[in-house]
């Protein structure tokens, strides 16, 4: 596994900011950590990274002991801090170059033309750091994070302060990086999450409530209900439809439309077409709806 985190708790004095948080990511994968303020993400990333020693608990990142803290444990692992600390009155290069001499990158200039192209720094490349836009700094925290080539990278809201398009390049940027290193990235963008992510863990109130594929959250939401809206050649009564098993509750949309919400269990389809049939009426259009990832993110931290 390339992150191991076994029964990690953390305690800011008396305040529990994790329980016994347990979960592994493998080479290769793309991992979206998501939670609402304060639920232990930027904790446990700090924790991932060396910065915060857990209370209790192992962690091993690229094969290495996080609690030994050495050189070797520090090149495997690129980190991007939410708020990203950089050096406002140097220029991008050079502090690329400070950077590079840190972790004593050999054919430093070589390696940081490769990221300044890779990260789209290179009409800017000659600024002040201080002079770049929001977006452009981001760019910096995270060309300083590819500099040694780490295996795992931690980036936590990387997409912060880029418009439209730059989200669109970062985002093929990270998928492309996933590759070959393991990505674990927090974001409060769950379009993000959707476009990169192979699996999507949720952290709330310091304990892990989710783990699963971005597609089959929806099945851990115990509460959730599946939506159909269907139109008729003309109108029904509804009480009529209420006789179908699984049907909890229908709504007018319209003088022939309906929306019909059903147990996320039951498949209702096909009963609908036989009521339509018995009751001589013609389906114009039937869609089911799937449950957004920020419905069941919701249901899950609330």
């Amino acid at each position: 596994m390339s992150i191991l985190v076994s029964k990690v708790s953390h305690f800011y004095g008396k305040q529990q900011a994790l329980k016994d948080v347990s979960f592994s990511i493998k080479r290769g994968e793309v991992v979206g950590f998501l939670g609402p303020n304060g639920a232990g993400k930027s904790t446990m990333m700090k924790i991932l990274t060396g910065i915060l020693q857990p209370s209790s608990g192992d962690v091993f990142v690229a094969g290495d002991n996080v609690l030994e803290n050495n050189v070797l444990f520090r090149r495997k692992i690129g980190y991007l801090p939410e708020h990203n600390p950089l050096y406002s009155d140097m220029y991008v290069s050079e502090y690329l170059d400070f950077t590079a001499s840190i972790f004593k990158i050999k054919d430093k200039n070589e390696r940081i033309r490769e990221i300044i192209e890779c990260v789209g720094l290179t009409p800017e490349k000659h600024k002040r750091i201080g002079a770049l836009s929001k977006g452009f700094r981001q760019r910096v925290g995270l060309a300083q994070a590819l500099l040694p080539n780490p295996e795992v990278l931690i980036l936590d809201e990387p997409t912060t302060g880029f418009d439209p398009n730059q989200i669109t390049e970062i985002r093929t940027l990270i998928k492309n990086l996933g590759q070959s290193k393991t990505i674990l990235l927090s974001t409060h963008i769950m379009q993000e999450v959707k476009a990169i992510c192979e699996r999507v863990i949720i952290i709330h109130e310091g304990s892990i409530v989710a783990d699963e594929h971005p597609d089959k959250l929806e099945s851990l939401n115990k509460n959730s209900e599946t939506i159909i809206e269907v139109e008729f050649d003309k109108p029904i009564v509804k009480e009529k439809f209420l006789s179908i098993s699984g049907i909890k509750k229908i709504e007018m949309n319209g003088v022939r439309e309906y929306v019909i919400f059903v147990s996320a269990e039951s498949e209702v389809r096909p009963d609908i077409f036989r009521f339509a049939v018995d009751n001589n009426l013609v389906i114009l259009s039937m869609t089911k709806k799937q449950q957004s990832l920020e419905e069941v993110f919701y249901a899950l931290t609330n």
